[in-house]
């Protein structure tokens, strides 16, 4: 969607109905990302795009009559720094200055940065499709730079678009070739499209091998009608007009009809095919009066010339209210749309303007390229710095009090005078373990002679500030291994689903531990073990967990997980190890650090509440103990270690204690949290340890 001019260079004719195209297209995004099921097919708009910048592009750059591959390369790549990267280097920095005043690091943000920074560069797809952060799934709102994925589309294909084109430019026989390379690649994509969208839909949606036959389908529809003139000299205009017209519905049944599945192929078929026709039945021809009028009309009209910075602006804007207020009211939502167009006029008139139209124009090309190759990498290394220095430009407190808030808690403990425990990192086959023991102490002790084994989900590196504390108190080694977002034991059929990656990071981690752990170690494996009430995004209510918890399903799945359980486990076992696990612990209705300040406490993922019922957590919780109670017949000794007195002393769980948040979330602990804990855990594990003489000393 990259805003070159809807005009043909031999005619010199302005088109408008391509600025009333682009008005559809950027209305249609606009209003999926407010509200989608208002417009479910409106990510087509971003499909529309692609069909009219192959189509234009083609178009204001095939008068070009210098002479050689350089001098096309420099005219071609100095247009287009000119167009793309004004106005988005100035809405990447604003983003990325708002973004670390009201964002917070979390695990929800956790590609923000990384994803704006790429995004310099034309790259910010890379890291969606890497990092698997799905274009539909919730998470992905709440990213200010994810819509830029289809700028880095555009921008990849532009790298190869000149190559493909300068034969257009050759002879007309040339002209042919040209349009051989870009049908070769067109029918290659299409095909590569088709298998990725079943085989990898996530890289499907966001990369550029899977996308390029839309852009290359508006090159060829430029090309053909300037190669084969009968398609544009019919004589009768009541044939084309129908074929605009049913084009067009098609591009309006898109809108409504698209759905995610098998996309870009055969997903995005009926907004391309829309488009093209479209285009097709209008270009140069002025006896359309009724499409012309329609697409032509100046609210269209001036909607599609600002439709670039529009593009840029509206969902950095959708993403602070969704982080901030919220973006759930009428008012705000109102108050949203008309902060996007508010700056994206702002943005057209000041930035992009000046630099199509003002002395920039007359710039030559070299120094166009050069300046503009500076000023991107001036542009990424201030939004560099800026996620450098969050902690100090944040206006959140969870960067003013970082220990309370986050799990990994301080990193030294009062009596034991500069004696850290922060973590050493090692590579297990791909996954990650973290070692814990005190270092740097001014009074050394011996190591305990066994040491504590640690394995299970996010949950598991929830309790770095508890093990840190603890390393250093009991002088004992914590070898804990990363395996955060995979369930393992947890006893939830919903969760013990076969993923490849988790299953092969599990394997490799209890080989890792088997070839380590000695008779008298512990193996600890806290985990999920009960259906979340909430994520950090939003409020899935008690039906849902309670209808993953029990019924006749559920008893059942829990069977096969207790068995297959004590097949892992029985080793384990049999060698003398102490296996533990973790009691249930209170979980939450909404997160914490979501409503801690003033710009987010009126959020609506606030709305639940911070506290639980203690009866409802015990009901949620009794299968789970009843499970542990059936391992324990057949893997005596094994223990529980129970949390949920330490949290929860009387009948009202919350997640707060007086104004320090025990909960980062709505199930993982804060920094705080994993203090208050620390003398029920140094209770159970100390004599589990074998660490009697350590444990005398009192502190």
């Amino acid at each position: 969607m990259i805003p070159t001019p809807a005009v043909s260079p031999v005619r010199g004719q302005y088109f408008p109905y391509i600025d009333g195209l682009r008005a559809f297209a950027v209305l249609s995004v606009l209003i999926y990302h407010l509200h989608a099921s208002w417009l479910p097919g409106g990510f087509v708009g971003v499909d529309v795009f692609f069909v009219i910048s192959g189509f234009v592009v083609s178009a204001s750059i095939a008068s070009f009559r210098g002479r050689g591959l350089g001098a096309f390369l420099a005219y071609f790549y100095a247009r287009r720094i000119k167009r793309i990267f004004p106005a988005l280097i100035v809405c990447l920095l604003v983003t990325a200055y708002v973004s670390a005043l009201f964002i917070p690091s979390s695990w929800l943000s956790a590609v923000n940065q990384q994803t704006g920074l790429y995004a310099f560069f034309g790259l910010s797809n890379f890291i969606l499709a890497r990092t698997g952060r799905d274009y539909f799934a919730p998470t992905t709102e709440f990213n200010p730079y994810t819509h830029t994925w289809s700028l880095a589309v555009e921008e990849q294909f532009y790298l190869v678009f000149p190559f493909l084109f300068l034969a257009w430019l050759a002879s007309r026989r040339g002209r042919w070739w040209s349009v051989g390379l870009f049908g070769v690649g067109l029918v290659a994509s299409v095909g590569f499209a088709g298998w990725q969208s079943v085989a990898s839909p996530t890289a499907a949606y966001f990369l550029s091998p899977s996308r390029f036959w839309e852009l290359a389908a508006g090159v060829l529809l430029y090309q053909l009608i300037t190669l084969l003139p009968v398609l544009t000299e019919q004589p009768a205009a009541k044939p084309r007009g129908l074929l605009g017209l049913f084009s067009l519905a098609l591009l309006l049944a898109a809108f409504f009809v698209s759905t995610p599945q098998r996309f870009p192929m055969p997903g995005a078929l009926l907004a391309v095919l829309g488009t093209l026709g479209v285009i097709y039945s209008l270009h140069l021809r002025d006896d359309l009066h009724r499409l012309h009028r329609l697409l032509g009309c100046r609210p269209l009209v001036a909607v599609g010339k600002i439709s670039y910075s529009l593009y840029l602006w509206h969902w950095p804007v959708f993403v602070l209210f969704r982080w901030t207020t919220g973006l759930d009211s009428a008012p705000l939502r109102l108050l949203a749309v008309a902060l996007a167009f508010g700056l994206a006029v702002l943005s057209y008139r000041f930035v992009e303007n000046p630099f199509r139209h003002g002395v920039m124009r007359r710039a030559p090309q070299t120094a166009v390229i050069v300046c503009g190759l500076l000023v991107i990498a001036g542009g990424w290394w201030l939004a560099a710095r800026m996620a450098d220095n969050l902690h100090r430009l944040s206006l959140s407190t969870l960067s003013a009090h970082q220990d309370v808030w986050y799990p990994h808690g301080p990193a030294t403990r009062d009596g034991f005078p500069e004696c850290t425990a922060e973590p050493e990192y090692h590579d297990v086959e791909g996954g990650l373990l973290l070692s814990y023991e005190p270092r740097g102490c001014a009074e050394p002790r011996p190591l305990s002679p066994n040491t504590l084994y640690v394995i299970g989900d996010s949950h598991a590196l929830a309790y770095e500030g508890l093990f840190k504390q603890y390393a250093i108190a009991r002088s004992v080694r914590i070898n804990a291994y990363n395996n955060g977002g995979c369930p393992f034991i947890s006893l939830q059929p919903w969760r013990d689903l076969d993923n490849a990656d988790c299953r092969r990071y599990a394997d490799a981690a209890l080989r890792h531990i088997r070839a380590r752990i000695q008779p008298g170690d512990v193996l600890f494996l806290p985990s999920l073990r009960i259906p979340r009430f909430s994520d950090q995004w939003a409020y899935f209510g008690e039906a849902s967990a309670r209808a993953q918890m029990f019924g006749d399903e559920a008893d059942a799945g829990r069977a096969r997980a207790i068995a297959d359980a004590i097949e892992v486990l029985q080793p384990f076992v049999e060698q003398g190890v102490k296996i533990v696990f973790e009691a249930p612990k209170p979980l939450f209705k909404a997160p914490p650090f979501r409503c801690a300040d003033w710009f987010n406490a009126t959020n609506p993922v606030c709305a639940p509440g911070f506290e639980m019922p203690r009866s409802l957590l015990e009901e949620f919780r009794a299968p789970v103990i009843n499970g542990y109670a059936q391992l324990a017949e057949a893997l005596p000794p094994l223990m529980v270690w129970d949390p949920l007195p330490a949290l929860c002393p009387t009948e009202a769980c919350s997640a707060w204690r007086g104004e320090s948040p025990l909960y980062l979330d709505g199930d993982h602990l804060s920094g705080y949290g994993n203090l208050q804990l620390f003398q029920s855990f140094d209770a159970f594990f100390g004599s589990s340890l074998n660490n009697d003489a350590m444990l005398s000393d009192g502190r």
